[in-house]
């Protein structure tokens, strides 16, 4: 059945010549962007019917931005199945009497995409409950479970500091971000950084400012500049403004997951007597106590809804992880310059999963490119006809209701909150947007006031990009209110 299924998906996207043409409303918006039909791909089709209502330039490979989620997130929950949990596991390698370990405490982690403070500090209290309290060896920290090259997070937009810059790693805590929080009250400002951490000390040099501001790019007057264990605030703090956060990243990983281990493990009442330091499980350790993530179904919700970077790459790591020993990669193309696919084992076996699982699903992307699976890239590649593709093949798997749920609701929440708000069209679509600069794109699924159901796919390559969200909304806007 499923071979059927994929057969008749497949042979769709060949009869296309009859598509009908862009509605005038889309055209008029694409103009007054500056942005022509030969920088723009489009595909809608009815979900499980022959024909495409609009095919454009649907072959063509493009990048995709954050609609690259779509692709990590079906293959996660066809893969993986939407209970599949993560794990980070406590050890102990010494002997541990009266809540003394005469050792050390290690953490290993399997690469949990969403191992939040509130759970960081609940599993830390199951470690107190257990007999645990005072250390006085190391805080070993094993992040082998992934095989990474370090991570420069100022690769992407020479913006480090940025929260969808973080990297992906084995022991993701919190997402390695740090939420500053700014109070002003009258002429004071104060701030105050979340989680706790411990040795973490934060300068603020602000300047109050009364002036007169734009409140949308208020922390672009502010400098964050990270050092060590502090952090120096300067610029102009805009009191009109009001209270606003920022939720940066100020420090590797594994300082971050140790400084904040130390802040609750105090809190808790323990002591470390012993420093941080990276390894792996000895053979003496034994297994103190396992904490188990949210399931995929809920994990999923956040890549998509909120288009979380760090998770859809831990996710896309985890696809190459769980594959079986006798199918690891042999020769990959040379997706990565120079000897970088060689380096990169980690991300060379998600890549070899993905494309593994297309083919056994039937799905023949040939002009794909994969780089982290979470569409922060700027090689990533797919095209239209093949992302409305997998919408199709996706529509009618029995997760289905699994995949489309992530996706954000027009006009209702996500990263579609405030679009199309007060139209006809509003709740009537679940669509994943993607931005990255010169790039725009949507992508999902629109029912219409008839009742039908549509597969949609709007990519702009253009330099005018940002200016197409209009030409978008339109196109969506026209199939759920007259079709």
């Amino acid at each position: 059945m499923k071979l059927l299924v994929t057969l008749f998906i497949s042979l769709t996207f060949a009869l296309d010549a009859g598509a009908a043409s862009l509605p005038d409303s889309v055209t008029q918006e694409l103009e007054k962007a500056g942005i022509p039909t030969s920088a723009v791909s489009i595909v809608v089709r009815e979900v499980g019917h022959q024909y495409s209502l609009i095919n454009l330039n649907a072959q063509r490979a493009m990048n995709p931005a954050s609609n690259m989620k779509l692709l990590t997130t079906y293959a996660g929950l066809d893969l993986l199945g939407p209970a599949y949990t993560w794990k980070t596991e406590a050890y102990i390698d010494g002997e541990l009497a009266d809540g003394e370990l005469y050792g050390d405490l290690i953490l290993k982690g399997y690469g949990d995409p969403k191992f939040t403070i509130e759970q960081f500090w609940l599993w830390l209290s199951d470690l107190r409950a257990r007999g645990l309290r005072d250390i006085k060896g190391d805080l070993v920290f094993d992040r082998s479970y992934f095989d990474l090259q370090p991570h420069d997070p100022a690769e992407f937009d020479n913006d480090p500091l940025r929260a969808y810059n973080v990297g992906p790693d084995a022991l993701l805590l919190n997402f390695n971000i740090v939420r500053l929080r700014y109070l002003p009250n009258g002429a004071d400002l104060k701030v105050v950084s979340l989680p706790p951490i411990s040795g973490f000390s934060l300068e603020n040099q602000l300047a109050p400012s009364s002036g007169e501001f734009n409140c949308s790019d208020w922390d672009e007057r502010l400098s964050v500049q990270p050092g060590g264990d502090s952090v120096v605030l300067q610029g102009d703090y805009p009191i009109k403004c009001g209270e606003r956060e920022q939720s940066l990243s100020v420090m590797p990983h594994t300082r971050y997951v140790e400084a904040v281990f130390r802040a609750i493990w105090q809190e808790l009442g323990g002591t470390l007597n012993g420093i941080q330091r990276e390894g792996i499980v000895a053979p003496s350790a034994r297994l103190f106590s396992t904490h188990r993530s949210e399931p995929l179904s809920t994990v999923i919700r956040d890549i998509n809804k909120y288009s979380n970077n760090v998770m859809a790459r831990q996710l896309f790591l985890t696809l190459g992880e769980t594959l079986p020993l006798e199918n690891e990669p042999g020769d990959m193309p040379a997706i990565f310059s120079g000897n970088e696919t060689s380096r990169r084992m980690g991300i060379e076996r998600s890549i070899f999963a993905m494309q593994n699982w297309l083919a056994r699903e039937g799905m023949d992307f040939n002009e794909l490119v994969l780089e982290n699976g979470a569409g922060l890239s700027r090689i990533e590649r797919i095209s239209a006809a093949h992302m409305a593709q997998l919408l199709e093949h996706a529509a009618v798997h029995p997760l289905s209701a699994e995949l489309r749920s992530s996706l954000p609701i027009l006009g209702v929440d996500g990263s579609v909150q405030k679009r199309l708000s007060d139209s006809p069209a509003a709740s009537h679509a679940h669509l994943k947007t993607g931005t990255l600069e010169g790039v725009k794109t949507i992508a999902g699924y629109v029912r219409s006031k008839r009742n039908k159901d549509w597969v949609v796919v709007f990519f702009i390559n253009h330099p005018n990009a940002k200016h197409g969200q209009d030409a978008q909304d339109k196109l969506v806007e026209w199939l759920a209110t007259r079709h």
